[in-house]
């Protein structure tokens, strides 16, 4: 039942800026800009995607890139943050913490500082037009130096406080370990900012524990293959630490053979914090409500395990207590409906 799951107020912890475009937005952004879009992104949409090596990982990047170069205008930056919103509203989703590498976009859009200055407009207004509540979480890229992470750490903390609620690491974690990024995620932490790296997804459990180890990671991007090492699920499940997985992303990517294997139920059951999230709906056609639908028709969770779930998803995120409050209690009212 669709609806009723759409009904269910959660908050969405893990959705890229990019990859939450609709795909009618990017069709007619690439025709007004001139940009030619292959076949996987037209014709063949949704892409069929592995990241079972790093040239599946690579084809997926290059796809994503591809998409991301269409955004070429202040307005087309306010447009997409307003449609992400408005899908948010049509997803149940109140609370959303979207994800950005600015330095992805600094070229078109005047430095990263000026890019962030944006972002953060378009989610003030697009929060205020849909009534989500919309916080930034920068991500640093794990393919790239360091010193660039460290430098987009400084930005985020110069943003703490102003919007943006976090600092991540994304892209494939085979090509940049953790202990590399240590020095940025200790500036981002001295900010106060929530440290949200991911991890776990193409690598094994011992991915997640270079997280919590040398990132101090409060909650983790995926997780998933923690499961790997029963020591590690306790670990996460002691400290509370949110795994924000994303069913749909891990089998379009070839982390699991199909939803099924998506180890939800062994991690709930464990009693690790879980978030669901759509990761990127542009690329892999399932937006959120679908993550949650997973849990109920492929993993047996009943409506008050549901409700738990949206729970863990307030409970992880950054949302503000006032906020807190009325959607726990919107939860309440729709298991008790």
């Amino acid at each position: 039942m669709p609806d009723e799951l759409t009904a269910l107020p959660k908050a969405h912890l893990h959705l890229h800026l990019t990859g939450a475009m609709r795909h009618s937005t990017l069709v007619e952004l690439a025709q007004t800009h001139g940009v030619a879009l292959p076949p996987a992104l037209t014709d063949e949409w949704p892409p069929q995607l592995s990241a079972a090596d790093e040239r599946g990982w690579f084809r997926f990047q290059r796809l994503y890139d591809t998409a991301r170069s269409v955004l070429r205008t202040a307005e087309d930056l306010y447009r997409l943050v307003r449609e992400i919103a408005e899908d948010e509203v049509a997803e149940g989703s109140w609370w959303l913490e979207l994800q950005a590498d600015p330095s992805g976009y600094a070229g078109r859009f005047g430095g990263i500082s000026a890019f962030t200055e944006l972002l953060l407009d378009a989610a003030a207004i697009a929060a205020q037009g849909t009534g989500v509540g919309i916080a930034i979480i920068i991500a640093a890229n794990r393919t790239r130096h360091p010193m660039d992470a460290r430098v987009l750490a400084r930005l985020a903390a110069q943003f703490a406080g102003r919007g943006v609620v976090g600092f991540g690491l994304s892209n494939d974690e085979r090509r940049g370990p953790a202990e590399d990024f240590d020095r940025a995620f200790g500036i981002a932490g001295r900010a106060g900012l929530l440290l949200v790296p991911h991890g776990g997804e193409l690598l094994g459990a011992a991915s997640v524990t270079a997280t919590l180890d040398r990132l101090r990671a409060d909650r983790i991007g995926h997780g998933v293959r923690a499961v790997e090492d029963p020591e590690v699920v306790k670990r996460l499940a002691a400290a509370g630490v949110t795994l924000e997985v994303c069913p749909s992303s891990n089998v379009a990517l070839g982390v699991m053979p199909d939803v099924a294997a998506v180890p939800v139920r062994t991690l709930f059951e464990a009693g690790v914090p879980v978030a669901l999230g759509a990761d990127d709906p542009l690329l892999f056609g399932r937006r959120l409500v679908r993550q949650y639908e997973i849990a109920r028709d492929v993993h047996g969770f009943t409506r008050q395990e549901l409700a738990e779930l949206a729970r863990m998803s307030l409970l992880g995120s950054a949302a503000p207590a006032s906020v807190r409050t009325r959607l726990f209690t919107a939860i309440d009212t729709w298991l008790n409906s």
